[in-house]
């Protein structure tokens, strides 16, 4: 399969994604509350540590994160790996009760967002279980680049896509598979493998969406602050770009659980079965 027909696949694949979000307005929720909760947590989690140093900044900066520290070191990267463990843990609670939304909606069935959180809550140990998994690695991999040299740093950088590849379908096989962490990720590498293509045209379809997205939403911001008031350009880029953010982050977890049930032999109703088949196609 050529480029340009990757590239129409991917643009139609696209629109399908945003199709069943139009179906499903309220699938918007998750997103949203998936960031809300990050912000509130890790504000939460930097209030609690500065006032246990007694909010005395430059003492917490000085003692316990000072190059020169041996100390330092233990604590900085035992909160890098809380930061990812609470991050990793929010972000795949929301994503799996969108998943599961998903999949009630390609099943004909009902979609309310308290399915999902439901869902998602009997999940909840191996959701936990994941976000440790997924913070050790990121911890790891943190320590590894910030401690070698440039060669280390592009070693790492590779890892980290081939983790992000890898882990493609991880919410949705951790959700029905009833997989621990470990074989979670052989199980989504797995799938990687069987159904990798020479490209994710949907990629293409999302950025140029995005792309475009934030071109009129540049335009927009820039005729009101010139027109009306500066202050109203900044308050309508903060809301529209929010907005682009939670869209395209619903729009792609939507692409996934259709492309999961696709690749696992799960018809699905709203998406072009050939699209997707050429999408993720056995390599030669």
């Amino acid at each position: 399969m050529g480029f340009f027909d990757r590239l129409s696949n991917g643009w139609n694949i696209t629109m399908s994604s945003f199709k069943v979000l139009r179906a499903n307005k309220q699938l918007i929720v998750f997103p949203v509350l998936s960031g809300a909760a990050l912000v509130l947590i890790m504000a939460s989690f930097g209030l609690a540590i500065l006032a246990a140093f007694g909010f005395d900044v430059e003492f917490l900066e000085s003692e316990f994160f000072g190059a020169e520290s041996s100390g330092s070191m233990v604590l900085n990267y035992g909160l890098i790996f809380c930061f990812y463990v609470v991050n990793y843990f929010v972000i795949t609670f929301f994503n799996m009760a969108l998943i599961h939304c998903a999949r009630l909606y390609f099943h004909g069935e009902e979609v309310t967002v308290s399915a999902g959180l439901r869902f998602s809550l009997s999940r909840i140990g191996v959701i936990f279980s994941w976000a440790l998994f997924a913070a050790t690695v990121g911890t790891i991999l943190r320590a590894i680049q910030e401690n070698t040299g440039i060669v280390g740093k592009i070693i790492t950088g590779l890892i980290g896509i081939v983790w992000s590849i890898a882990t493609f379908f991880v919410v949705p096989v951790i959700a029905y598979e009833n997989c621990g962490p470990i074989d979670a990720f052989r199980r989504s590498a797995q799938l990687m493998r069987e159904k990798w293509g020479e490209s994710l045209g949907s990629r293409i379809g999302f950025g140029v969406v995005n792309l475009l997205a934030f071109i009129l939403l540049a335009v927009v911001v820039v005729a009101l602050g010139a027109t009306v008031h500066w202050a109203l350009g900044v308050a309508i880029a903060v809301m529209g770009a929010f907005s682009i953010m939670i869209v395209m982050s619903a729009a792609e977890t939507i692409f996934i659980a259709a492309v999961y049930h696709n690749v696992t032999g799960t018809p699905v109703e709203h998406f072009n079965q050939q699209l997707i088949d050429g999408l993720f196609e056995p390599k030669n």
